[in-house]
């Protein structure tokens, strides 16, 4: 089994704490193999590993006399267990970090426990049925149901709605048309709007506020004012990894609405789940095909995998919305992890299925990379190019396109009627962006930005040996409350109101903050950043540069991302074979999440019987 540093330090940790324990040379070799397994599945993002994954002799062994074998190391427990461990053997392969499987099983029940019917009466069926019929007016032939509209309804019938979308499918139309239906049917319904990170917030809300400017006055004034991140929401309290409201202190809300929530890792999930008042609505948005969270797991993803309704739960989405559910479903497929609960828009208005962009997604997702490629190559007026550029640094060609992509920012620094305005600067600095896979390497984010800073700090001088310069861009990268500046936020540095230098954060509202450098958190250059924190933003053009050689980090995911994050243009440059690789290969992330969820559901069809 390969080694490296961090399941090697763990493995040492349960190998001591085997021994503490008394267990036989045998069970300390066997405890020894689990923990490295257990880690390195863990830091690759899995919430678990399988025993299969075990080195001989233990591969071989019949899973129950291996299970045995690892409740005997002392450091593995299972649900007989009386006290805790380390690990968690699940008994049907899965092999745990205890605090993993307890988060699991937390989120669960806490799902299950919101992804209930509220059993509406037939007058307020018929209201809502009224208001969803003019918010979601048929102004358009469909090849089927609505699907923005049943979405809005299977909000408005249950406690928990996963809604599943690529760029332009409308789940902001969506929400924005469900809250008014629910704010007209119950006028006091408390509502709170969240993301992930800071910049998606701001960018949910920005949205938001140009959706609803059309709705009646007396619903706009219901409307929250603001987006949270989620750790803000939950309320971060001075003893790590605690939060002010919990399953015992839950938020004071009646309906939340979470975008971009396939950020959303195992253990964020299950806090902001556990803190729902019993009777309130949660509203996850997001697109299942987007890279899953940085951190272990992949919630949305499994949550959102497949869509499935009861007949029970049809009836009232016919009544509200009009439309069959029956042909939406993939009767083939597998159980849903979450049925009456999800619903898959699909439909873009921002790209046609068969536009530049909309095309490449769709081979992207669908795993054909052959025919990704080719339509990149073919350059659909403008709107894609692909630059083969196989080996270890970028060429002269792809470095010259990189820095001709910015240059509509290179133009404002040295415009004196926008280079000290950030918002002009932001506005030209958002036309373009290098998105990277990895951070380090000469494909990478670092090198990237270095090439790009050093071309700014000539344009705007003097030279200096200072790390701020005019014109730098950075990202947060870890939250400061105090500053009220998050992961994922970007700046730019500028002249301020003083003639000093200062980092511009946009406002909610549109106005600017500007800090002084040496207050910021931990940050890191902009101009080129990670596939991963490009979610929840928007550039005009992307170019997406690959790394020399696929691996683990380069996914169907990774690729499909970065294409979608471009409204106007996408640039792809590296080796054919390596953009077709990644194409073919999808994340596959190890949960036991679906399980959780169906033993849930059997638990209480039992007790109700």
């Amino acid at each position: 089994m390969p080694t490296s540093p961090l399941p090697d330090g763990f493995a040492h940790h349960i190998t001591r704490w085997a021994q503490r324990a008394g267990a036989s040379e045998p069970a300390v070799a066997l405890a020894e193999a689990a923990a490295r397994l257990v880690s390195a599945a863990t830091a690759e993002g899995h919430v678990c590993a399988h025993v299969d994954g075990l080195p001989p002799p233990w591969q071989a062994m019949p899973p129950d006399e291996l299970h045995a074998a690892l409740i005997a190391t002392g450091v593995v427990a299972d649900d007989a267990s009386a006290e805790p461990a380390p690990l968690f053997a699940d008994g049907s392969g899965r092999l745990y970090l205890w605090r993993y499987h307890d988060y699991e099983r937390r989120l669960a029940t806490a799902l299950h426990a919101l992804a209930q019917p509220f059993g509406l009466a037939d007058a307020d069926i018929a209201r809502l049925r009224a208001q969803l019929d003019q918010l979601f007016p048929a102004d358009a032939p469909r090849s089927g149901p609505d699907r923005q509209k049943l979405a809005a309804a299977l909000a408005l019938q249950g406690g928990l709605t996963v809604i599943s979308g690529g760029p332009g499918t409308g789940k902001t139309h969506t929400v924005v048309g469900l809250l008014a239906a629910l704010l007209t049917l119950q006028p006091d319904t408390r509502v709170a709007l969240a993301a992930p990170t800071g910049k998606a917030a701001a960018r949910m809300m920005d949205t938001l506020r140009r959706r609803t400017a059309d709705l009646p006055a007396a619903i706009r004034e219901r409307l929250p004012n603001e987006a949270w991140t989620i750790h803000r929401l939950l309320g971060v309290t001075s003893e790590a990894g605690r939060f002010r409201h919990h399953r015992d202190n839950p938020l004071p809300i009646d309906a939340l609405v979470v975008d971009e929530a396939s950020m959303l890792d195992l253990a964020l999930a299950t806090r902001l789940v556990e803190a729902m008042p019993t009777g309130a609505r949660l509203i996850l948005l997001g697109d299942k095909d987007q890279l899953a969270a940085v951190e272990a797991g992949a919630v949305f993803a499994e949550l959102s995998s497949t869509m499935a309704f009861s007949p029970a739960c049809s009836a009232t989405l016919a009544a509200l919305a009009g439309g069959e559910t029956d042909t939406l479903i993939d009767h083939d497929g597998p159980p849903a992890a979450l049925p009456d609960a999800v619903m898959w828009l699909t439909e873009s208005r921002r790209f046609r299925a068969d536009s530049g962009i909309g095309r490449l997604a769709g081979e992207i997702n669908a795993g054909r990379g052959e025919a990704a490629l080719a339509w990149l190559q073919a350059g659909e007026n403008g709107a894609l190019r692909w630059f083969d550029d196989a080996g270890d640094a970028p060429g002269d060609t792809v470095r010259e396109a990189l820095l001709t992509g910015y240059a509509p920012y290179f133009a404002a620094l040295g415009d004196a009627a926008t280079a000290r305005d950030p918002a002009a600067l932001m506005q030209a600095l958002e036309r373009f962006r290098v998105l990277c896979a990895v951070q380090a390497g000469p494909r990478g984010v670092a090198a990237i930005n270095t090439l790009v800073g050093s071309r700014v700090r000539r344009l705007t001088g003097p030279a200096s040996s200072s790390p701020w310069y005019r014109g730098r861009a950075v990202m947060i990268l870890r939250n400061d409350y105090a500053l009220r500046v998050f992961n994922g936020d970007i700046g730019l540095c500028v002249l301020g109101p003083d003639g000093a230098l200062a980092v511009a954060f946009p406002e909610a509202d549109g106005d600017w903050r500007y800090l002084t450098p040496s207050r910021l958190p931990e940050h890191a250059d902009a101009f080129a950043i990670t596939v991963h924190k490009s979610q929840g933003s928007e550039f005009a053009r992307v170019h997406l540069l690959l790394p020399e050689s696929a691996g683990a980090v380069l996914t169907r995911e990774l690729v499909y991302t970065a294409v979608t994050r471009a409204t106007e243009a996408v640039e792809i440059s590296g080796d054919d074979q390596v953009f077709e690789q990644a194409c073919r290969t999808p994340t596959r992330r190890r949960s036991g999440l679906g399980g959780q969820l169906a033993r849930e559901r059997v638990s209480h069809s039992l007790a109700r019987v």
